[in-house]
């Protein structure tokens, strides 16, 4: 029924008034087809806006993570001839993998490809992505940079299992390859649906097999490949800055609530879940570890402190939405416990030149985290349970698998880059050069002046 014709049988349109409304009355007619349609079409969006708020906030939260977060972190852990290096090896990989990520790598890891392993051609340089492309209830041009995030930190974490001692140029060609074999596959198979984890049904929420074992196994690799640095074990290799240090610890805390909350991909319980538990995880591991400590060396130290802090927060990103946050300070504290046993007697007993820790932090306490989360994730442990059939035996079996894929996968093929790269470029300085320190050799520049 027209709007004229529901006036006219109330009475209120009579001859006059219809020649007064009529036009009117039309042209309410003829709009309503397409008032209509557009009410279907935002009814058929699955865009929300509060969604997409939270999800612009965690991508910044996690590049704050990197810069200067990890740069920092990184940075006071160094000596003082080599800090401008990391700083700046830590700006040049963010940068490189932007543009490698935006060119090929979003298609290698999320490109439609039906794949287990890789994600396939179909969206390279970002092909078919417009403003009005969704990703669940994002636009998918924030997924792009919340992933791309993930993928500039992963490769800027490595740096500092050789730290000191690889060239600048050779650094940024290894990172290039590195993401594009090692990291853009393995992100492939544990978040998209066609992907060899995802589809074996592995709990890994924030990236325990994509970011942290990854980066250190890549680590230990490159530190057992490259060598050690000329002078270790006789010259002294302590941190010169542990409050730029601190500081650096304390914003990967802030920026990795974007990066564990932000991947529930929304902003609702889930986020909420894994907001708290990295908070608590957190909290755990930095008790735990300067207990530890205290117990082994007689005193607790801020450096302790601060590699705790990185220690829980690796080991519940992959559990940040299974666990409950009582669950969570266990699983903090037991990584960090662990972590310490290899940063303070393995590595010693081995005599690989870790120089920062990445393996014995990221990737020991990576490794509980995804073990682990098979565990907390129990119901009867305050985790979220398991999907319908799966036990914990089963569940725990599944994230074995994928942290056995991951640690073969980027070991593998990280020392076959380690020694592409040296035979094309050449991976070390000369030892006077490194001696000298690659802040001054390398890029023309000192951190402090006398």
């Amino acid at each position: 029924m027209s709007f004229s014709s529901t006036l006219r049988r109330a009475g209120l349109l009579g001859p006059a008034a219809l020649a007064l409304f009529g036009p009117l009355a039309a042209s309410a007619q003829e709009t309503a087809p397409e008032a209509t349609e557009a009410a279907t079409e935002a009814a058929a969006s699955a865009l929300n806006s509060g969604d997409t708020a939270w999800m612009l906030v965690s991508t910044i939260l996690v590049l704050f993570m990197i810069l200067p977060g990890l740069a920092l972190f990184y940075g006071g852990l160094v000596r003082a001839k080599n800090v401008l290096s990391v700083l700046m090896q830590c700006t040049m990989i963010t940068a490189a993998v932007i543009v490698v990520w935006v060119l090929w790598g979003y298609s290698f890891a999320f490109g439609g490809s039906e794949s287990a392993f890789f994600g396939g051609f179909g969206k390279l340089f970002l092909s078919g992505v417009t403003p009005e492309s969704e990703s669940g209830s994002i636009p998918e041009l924030v997924f792009i940079c919340f992933q791309m995030t993930f993928a500039c930190i992963t490769p800027a974490l490595i740096v500092g299992g050789f730290a000191e001692r690889v060239k600048f140029g050779a650094i940024v060609l290894f990172v290039i390859l590195w993401v594009s074999f090692v990291y853009f596959p393995i992100a492939h198979m544990a978040w998209d649906e066609n992907g060899l984890f995802f589809g074996w049904g592995t709990m890994d929420f924030a990236g325990g097999t994509v970011v942290h074992i990854n980066a250190g196994i890549a680590a230990l690799v490159g530190a057992i490949v490259i060598g050690r640095r000329a002078g270790y074990g006789k010259e002294n290799m302590a941190p010169h800055n542990l409050p730029l240090t601190l500081v650096g610890a304390a914003i990967l805390w802030v920026g990795w609530f974007g990066f564990n909350a932000g991947s529930a991909l929304s902003a609702g319980g889930t986020a909420a879940l894994a907001t708290i538990n990295t908070f608590t995880a957190t909290a755990g591991a930095v008790i735990a570890w300067s207990l530890v400590e205290k117990a082994v060396r007689g005193k607790a130290s801020m450096l302790g402190g601060a590699s705790g802090v990185i220690a829980g927060l690796v080991a519940v990103t992959p559990a940040a939405g299974f666990v409950g946050p009582v669950g969570a300070i266990v699983l903090g504290a037991t990584a960090s416990v662990v972590a310490y046993y290899f940063v303070a007697v393995v590595k010693i007993k081995l005599g690989y030149d870790d120089s920062l820790d990445v393996f014995g932090i990221h990737g020991v306490a990576g490794i509980v985290g995804a073990i682990g989360t098979g565990v907390f994730a129990s119901g009867s442990l305050g985790g979220v349970g398991y999907e319908e059939g799966v036990t914990m035996g089963a569940q725990v079996w599944t994230q074995i698998l994928a942290v056995l894929v991951t640690i073969v996968w980027c070991g593998v093929i990280s020392a076959i880059l380690y020694k592409l790269v040296d035979m094309l470029v050449g991976l070390r300085p000369t030892v006077e050069a490194e001696s000298q320190g690659l802040d001054i050799t390398s890029h023309g520049e000192v951190a402090y002046h006398s």
